[in-house]
């Protein structure tokens, strides 16, 4: 059952959500033993790198401990299942160590113990990890004092470097990640969220509040590094207030302009190539591969590297030594195609032995080995990378 339908089917029967539930204390309820928010999370658990599957659970944070109990037809199974001591403990939030999941606080405790919660919005989020951070502070009234002036103060650095931000925002590995967004029933590719770029700032220092991050966010449109994709992005850019013109929402879209390139000498373009062409050779062969454009089928020489992981390939009807293509394998997914009929994507006479390179900018690359143990080598081979 989704972590929603059980929210829905708790309220139905007489159980108390963290929308209601969210303020009350002691004074408001005198059977309740300093209970300061209750409500149903998604819930993973790390020992050491021993993963648990995701639950869901249902939470009722004390002044200092967070308590969870299995839920059982809407309802809390008493007693609690666990608890997590607050004391010690750090929280992160928005945490976006799973792309997949971006509503996720973090909890470390003081043993190491890391929990992961996921809510069902980002207000939500926000709301329960607010109220976690004065409980771990709670002995510190000096602490939950400045928290609450922090949750709604302004100020941004004086010189704030736009270029920086818009530099890190590229990065492969710790940037923002375009992908294929839906609104009103039309596809818009490589775009992403207004709330994941808000909390994608406030994550890497760039602001300490969503106030700080829209803000900043709107400004990055008026210098026409991002640009609004969609009717609901478009409408809010006609408001008169910077602060209002980006909307810190998950119906909202954005891309990157496409006057932004970022500016690289020729020293530092031959230097990235030296880097990606740098890694230990661990497998070459020939293979065939469908071209993007033409989607016509090529025999090219592939050679897998790692440190740093790339999939190159080059043409062997050429002399020069160099790639005509190639890709990095981190964050890519691959996968053997089913060798009964021709896969969707998938255009000419095919001999089977297929398989399928996703990158993380979702970029396919279908590529046909000469027998289905060559396949299966070369899968294994850049599964290890990935």
């Amino acid at each position: 059952m989704e972590l929603k339908e059980v929210k829905q089917l708790a309220q139905d029967l007489g159980a108390s959500s963290s929308s209601t539930q969210y303020t009350l204390s002691k004074e408001q309820n005198h059977s309740a033993i300093d209970v300061r928010a209750e409500g149903a999370f998604e819930m993973n658990r790390c020992y050491g790198h021993i993963v648990h599957n995701w639950k869901v659970r249902w939470f009722i944070l004390q002044q200092n401990t967070l308590l969870y109990y299995k839920l059982e037809g809407g309802r809390k199974v008493t007693p609690p299942k666990g608890r997590i001591l607050l004391d010690g403990c750090t929280i992160t939030c928005p945490c976006l160590e799973y792309e997949n999941r971006p509503l996720l606080i973090k909890l470390k405790t003081r043993t190491s113990t890391e929990y992961f919660l996921e809510a069902c919005s980002r207000e939500e989020r926000d709301a329960w990890a607010f109220e976690i951070t004065g409980a771990i502070h709670a002995g510190q009234p000096g602490k939950v004092q400045q928290l609450h002036v922090l949750k709604n103060s302004f100020k941004l650095p004086p010189h704030i470097s736009l270029h920086r931000i818009v530099d890190k925002m590229h990065d492969s590995g710790s940037g923002i990640r375009p992908s294929p967004n839906m609104e009103q029933g039309s596809t818009y590719k490589k775009t992403f969220i207004g709330s994941s770029l808000v909390d994608w700032l406030i994550s890497n220092n760039f602001a300490v509040n969503r106030l700080e991050a829209v803000t900043l966010a709107s400004m990055l449109m008026e210098e026409n590094f991002l640009r609004p994709v969609g009717a609901r992005s478009m409408g809010a850019i006609r408001s008169g207030d910077l602060a209002e013109q980006f909307l810190d929402d998950s119906t909202a879209l954005y891309t990157f302009a496409e006057s932004y390139k970022k500016k690289t000498s020729p020293k530092e373009e031959i230097s990235l190539s030296t880097m990606e062409l740098s890694g230990t050779v661990i497998k070459q062969g020939y293979l065939a591969k469908q071209g993007h454009k033409r989607k016509n089928w090529k025999v090219r020489r592939f050679v897998l590297r790692k440190d740093p992981a790339f999939l190159h390939y080059y043409d062997p009807s050429k002399e020069e030594n160099r790639p005509v293509g190639g890709f990095s394998l981190r964050g890519s997914l691959v996968s053997a195609l089913e060798d009964n009929g021709v896969p969707t994507g998938v255009k000419g006479n095919v001999q089977g032995n297929l398989f399928k390179v996703i990158t993380k900018d979702d970029i396919h690359y279908y590529i046909q080995a000469s027998s289905k143990a060559e396949r299966a080598e070369w899968i294994e081979a850049i599964k290890k990378l990935t």
